[in-house]
């Protein structure tokens, strides 16, 4: 029994080792792990290791790697350790913002075994994130009579964490008048709200500062604040108070109108209209609303009319202080006149002298003063001075007269006038005044020479300047006045390289402007000294001197002088030698220049400017030397001509050029033997430029002349169309512009259109038709389908008189004797061939039947009601039908059956009787070789 229990236990620990295996194998394809997010760099995972059944050393041999795609790589394999560790720092509210569960997915592949694993790494939240306010300050405005118990939605916070470390409450810092509570909606949001707890009061306190905290559940706590500043309005709860119930004042009588006695003050505790307080003077009986003034805005009290102390000592004055909306209060002003010291003391000038010159010694009496004040006592006790620091003093007199005399001399430069203020002052209590202006003139001498305000000028010109040109302007200053400082300028006389001064310069004497008298040449004069003298008009006269020194400016007007090579006298031209052995840069020659100019308009470059054979030469830009720019060959020519441009920096530059003639030769001898023969050699690129120009020439005119050819035989050709059309509407009736073929059949000539125009005028009627058909061959048959082709033009022009005729629109029935026999048909069923030779029948009437029956169909096409040409066997010359048609009944010529301009309609009664279909031809169409005429 016990071997039995054994072996049953056994086999239990076998089954289960089995499901154990099976169950791991099913789920060796997945492997779940679980990290905090925020890990430093290379924190461990797992031990994928293990969970692959590899050991860590094997990883690398097997090839295990991570797989994954679209994102960035968030973890990596420690192929020593065989873990799976973090590739960074990893934030789960980047990865899978508000979501709860946030995974990361990746696949490792075992390589050798081609076998991959999923792998879900969940990212574990952790509180790093506070509640945050979308804002930092929150402003609420609330009135002060707003009843308690109203709320107001605040702001919410955001927190990005989740579960318990998402936001969970707000708390409300205490305070005495609100009170927080949170609004719960589906889903978990929280709304904060603000509850009035109590009454406000804003003349108690007008701003209300709260701090709403945003908490969440994470350990430690994080939590974000948001400032709420509530601001409470006002409402019109207080009447204005004043400062004081009663005023008193005490005032003088010699108030002046409209002095402010006092300003009277009311509060208001409200603000805004509410605040704002206006003043109203109560009605009393009396003079007070006479007298007194109140401002309404300020509140000051003012005086209308002078106060006299023996009309009234006491006033009573009542105010009232209304706010905005009406709310008011009283207070009364107790004002007391009190007697003063109201005569201000009188200054007269008795005598007065207008101006002092200004070499007078101190003690020069300049005016006689009398005071006085018609107070008593102390009040009418005056005492008189000069106000400020003046040269002046009083002097008593007799009485009550007093003398302004001088302190000290004068001086008119430093200051020419003086305003005297004398101030006269009473005993009295507050003392008065009076003030008395007195104007003195200093007179003037003269006592200061003209002043320059350097003691040298220099002044510059350029050259080639116009005569009179001005050049300079000397100024001077003399305090003096008046004549006294009237300056005279004038020229020292003086000579320049044996030549008078002033034919070079002058200067007007009035103003001190130097004039050039001359075009100065910088070549010849570079500079000028003048000595300038300035002399007033004052007696004795002064006078100074100066210095001005004048210099020229170079301009750029001299050419460039070539000195070598030299014109010859002779009239020969000189030749340079160059061996036709010299290497490159062999010197040949050299160009010398000069420039009288001077500075950079003396500075000369060389240029080669032209030469007979470019290449074979060049010029140094500086030194002006000639030389071979490459080995000289065979085939260059023995002349070569060079022209050498030499050219200065001036603005602008000027240049002139030197032409040189270079021989080319081993030996003199043979230099010598050919100068009698030297020519300039024909330039190729001019002869096959010359033949480029003469074969353009020759394009253009040959094309010139087409063009005009052209012009003229389109013009020739309207003025032909023209012609015709003008012949045909002077009285031709159905004539044909240019009738040319015809054809025979059956012995009967038809006409066949070949002509570009066909002009049908009917003589009877009002109705006209102009028809152009399409040109064709006049002995080819067009085929039907393009007999339906409609008229390139057809004009129609309708009369009001057709209208009126009705007889006009009648037509004759046809003849039924106008129907042939088979043999006399046209086409290819007749039996006799058409004479191609035949001609138009002589008989003029038999011709004007035929016009007008082809014209009859012309116009039935174009009424669109006759049946001609509109089945088989008809003769259907319309627009709708080509020259192609089968002649099966044709009208007697002896019978006029057809009235021009009709548009009844002509049935084939004979073709219906035959009851046999018309023998179409088939003829092919031709393009016609015949242009068509316009």
């Amino acid at each position: 029994m016990t071997k039995y229990l054994r072996f049953k236990h056994r086999g239990g620990l076998a089954l289960l080792c089995i499901l154990l295996g099976m169950l791991c194998k099913s789920g060796s394809g997945q492997i779940h792990y679980s990290v905090q997010e925020e890990l430093d760099k290379g924190s461990f995972v797992g031990n994928i290791s293990k969970n692959l059944g590899l050991e860590p050393w094997q990883l690398m041999e097997h090839g295990v790697r991570i797989v994954s795609r679209g994102r960035t790589r968030l973890f990596a394999l420690n192929l020593r350790s065989g873990s799976l560790i973090t590739a960074g720092r990893i934030d789960r509210e980047e990865l899978c913002a508000q979501i709860t569960l946030c995974l990361v997915k990746f696949n490792i592949l075992v390589e050798d075994k081609l076998k991959i694993f999923e792998v879900q790494i969940e990212i574990k939240d952790i509180n790093d994130n506070a509640p945050d306010f979308l804002t930092e300050e929150l402003e609420i405005k609330i009135g002060e009579l707003t009843a308690p118990g109203t709320r107001f939605p605040l702001k919410t916070a955001f927190d990005p964490d989740v579960g318990m470390n998402s936001l969970q409450n707000y708390h409300l810092s205490p305070n005495d008048y609100f009170s927080l509570t949170v609004k719960h909606v589906s889903g978990g949001a929280k709304y904060p709200e603000l509850v009035l707890e109590r009454a406000l009061d804003r003349e108690q306190k007008k701003v209300h500062q709260l701090v709403l905290i945003a908490s969440d559940g994470g350990n430690p706590v994080l939590s974000g604040n948001l400032c709420i500043r509530v601001i409470v309005l006002d409402a019109n709860d207080n009447p204005p108070v004043f400062t004081q119930s009663e005023y008193q004042v005490s005032v003088q009588e010699n108030l002046p109108v409209g002095t402010t006695l006092l300003t009277v003050n009311a509060t208001d505790p409200d603000e805004g209209f509410n605040a704002q307080v206006s003043y109203i003077l109560d009605k009393m009986p009396g003079k007070v609303a006479q007298i007194f003034y109140l401002n309404s805005v300020t509140g000051d009290i003012s005086i209308l009319r002078s106060l006299d102390y023996e009309d009234a000592m006491f006033y009573e004055i009542k105010v009232e202080a209304q706010d905005g909306p009406g709310l008011l209060s009283r207070a009364k002003i107790l004002v007391t006149v009190l007697d003063v010291n109201d005569n201000a003391p009188e200054v007269t000038i008795t005598s007065l002298t207008g101006s002092v010159p200004e070499e007078a010694t101190a003690g020069r009496e300049i005016a006689l003063i009398n005071v006085h004040d018609r107070d008593s006592g102390q009040n009418g006790q005056v005492t008189v001075f000069v106000l400020g620091n003046m040269p002046f003093n009083l002097e008593k007199s007799i009485d009550q007269y007093y003398r302004l005399v001088t302190a000290r001399s004068l001086d008119r430069e430093q200051v020419s006038e003086y305003n005297i203020t004398l101030r006269a002052t009473d005993g009295g209590n507050p003392p008065l005044s009076t003030n008395t202006h007195i104007i003195v003139h200093v007179a003037d001498i003269n006592d200061n020479p003209p002043a320059f305000s350097q003691a040298t000028y220099s002044a510059y010109i350029l050259e080639n300047n116009p005569r009179g040109a001005s050049i300079f302007c000397v100024t001077t200053q003399d305090p003096d006045s008046i004549h006294n400082a009237h300056i005279t300028y004038a020229l020292t006389e003086d000579t320049i390289q044996g030549v008078p001064l002033s034919t070079y310069v002058s200067i007007n004497s009035n103003t001190g402007v130097l004039y050039a008298l001359c075009s100065f040449d910088y070549e010849q004069v570079r500079d000028l000294h003048l000595l300038v003298t300035a002399c007033d008009n004052g007696n004795p006269p002064l006078s100074s001197n100066v210095s001005i020194s004048i210099f020229v400016l170079d301009q750029n007007d001299n050419v460039p002088e070539i000195l070598y090579p030299t014109l010859p006298t002779d009239g020969s031209t000189g030749v340079e030698l160059a061996p036709r052995s010299a290497e490159p840069g062999y010197l040949v020659t050299k160009v010398v220049a000069v420039d009288r100019d001077s500075g950079q308009n003396a500075w000369l470059s060389y240029h080669l400017l032209k030469a007979s054979e470019p290449g074979l030469f060049q010029v140094g830009q500086h030194t002006g030397e000639v030389r071979t720019a490459r080995a000289l060959l065979d085939r260059d020519a023995l002349k070569q001509s060079l022209v050498v441009v030499v050219q200065d920096h001036g603005q602008p530059p000027l240049s002139a050029t030197a032409t040189l003639t270079v021989a080319v030769a081993d030996s003199i001898p043979d230099v010598l033997a050919d100068l009698s023969s030297l020519e300039s050699p024909d330039n190729p690129d001019d002869s096959d430029l010359t033949l480029y120009l003469v074969v353009a020439v020759a394009s253009v005119s040959c094309i010139f002349l087409a063009f005009v050819i052209v012009l003229l035989v389109l013009r020739l050709r309207r003025w032909h169309a023209s012609r015709l059309l003008q012949a045909a509407g002077g009285g031709l009736l159905g004539v044909p512009a240019s009738a040319s073929q015809f054809v025979g059949v059956d012995g009967v000539r038809a006409f066949l259109q070949t002509y570009s125009h066909e002009v049908s005028l009917t003589a009877g009627s009002r109705e006209s038709h102009m028809i152009f058909p399409q040109p064709n061959y006049a002995d080819t048959l067009i085929s039907q389908d393009s007999c339906g082709k409609s008229e390139p033009l057809l004009i129609t022009q309708d009369i009001s008189e057709t209208k009126g005729n009705s007889s006009l629109l009648k037509q004759a029935p046809p003849n039924t004797d106008w129907r042939f026999s088979q043999a006399q048909r046209p086409g290819t069923s007749g039996s006799q061939n058409g004479d191609e030779t035949g001609t138009w029948p002589n008989n003029q009437f038999d011709t004007e039947m035929l016009q007008a029956m082809i014209l009859a169909s012309a116009s039935e096409a174009a009424d669109g009601s006759s049946t001609l040409g509109g089945g088989a066997g008809t003769m259907g010359l319309s627009a709708r039908y080509g020259p192609q048609f089968t002649l099966q009944h044709v009208p007697d010529y002896r019978q006029n059956v057809y009235i021009p301009g009709s548009n009844a309609t002509l049935t084939n009664a004979a073709g219906k009787r035959d009851g046999k279909a018309p023998a179409g031809g088939n003829g092919s169409k031709k393009k016609s070789g015949k242009k068509e005429k316009k």
